[in-house]
């Protein structure tokens, strides 16, 4: 995957696909903080046994410093976030540490997994948002569907979006 840079002056944070373990921790230690100590997911919840099937991205500073992350998850370990449908991604675990939000980096995030997904010829990504964060995925195009439900003790709505087709050859 390229690096995507968010909208601004150039300087912004890079966003890559890491597949390398410290990449990998980096994006672990980015959840931990967030979704562990931060909101109070308990880390059986957080660490589901799927990161080693995940496609990982990272955000980070050009000194190299950890900024935020998300995962994509597809195919046969998606298919109960999917609907089973192999052309589908499963968007999840966005994060973005406290200090780094309103910089533009988790829309960064969303397209460099969105580019990721298409690079493995998905069609379209579907996510469990937050429902305090419904507003940030509609801006970037998805739109909620179904009813609120609970994951993890905190309020979700599902959401879905169609991918571009990938650039021909």
């Amino acid at each position: 995957m390229s690096r995507v840079r968010p909208a601004g002056d150039g300087a912004g944070p890079l966003v890559r696909v890491v597949t390398d373990p410290a990449g990998v921790e980096a994006c672990l230690a980015v959840r931990r903080e967030v979704f562990v100590h931060e909101q109070g997911v308990s880390e059986d919840l957080e660490y589901d046994g799927l990161d080693d099937r995940a496609v990982h991205v990272l955000a980070v500073r050009a000194d190299g410093t950890p900024l935020g992350t998300g995962r994509l998850l597809h195919g046969p370990v998606a298919a109960d976030r999917t609907g089973g449908d192999p052309r589908v991604g499963a968007l999840g675990r966005l994060a973005v540490l406290k200090s780094a939000r309103g910089l533009g980096i988790g829309a960064a995030l969303v397209r460099g997994i969105e580019a990721a997904a298409v690079e493995r010829g998905l069609t379209a990504m579907d996510l469990h948002a937050q429902t305090h964060a419904l507003a940030f995925y509609e801006r970037l195009g998805y739109a909620a569907h179904g009813p609120e439900f609970l994951d993890a003790g905190i309020a979700h709505r599902a959401m879905r979006k169609e991918l571009p087709a990938p650039p021909a050859p």
